[in-house]
C-alpha cells in the first residue's frame, strides 16, 4: 500500500518517511511527479526541493 508522509508529503510504502523520518498515512489524495524540482513551477508553488513523487493532500 502507497503512504504519504504527513510532513513532506513524499509517496512511499514505509510507515516511516525514508526522507524526513516523519509519520506516513494511507489516507491522502492528488499524485504529483517531480523530476526537476528547479525548472517546475508546480514544485515552487508547492515548495518541493528534491525530484520524487507526492501526494498533494494527505490526512
Amino acid at each position: 500500500m502507497i503512504r504519504a508522509c504527513k510532513h513532506c508529503h513524499r509517496l512511499s510504502e514505509e510507515e516511516i518517511c525514508p526522507v524526513c523520518k516523519g509519520p506516513t498515512s494511507q489516507y491522502w489524495s492528488g499524485y504529483v511527479a517531480i523530476v526537476d524540482p528547479e525548472k517546475s513551477e508546480i514544485a515552487k508553488i508547492v515548495g518541493i526541493k528534491t525530484p520524487g513523487e507526492y501526494a498533494l493532500k494527505v490526512r
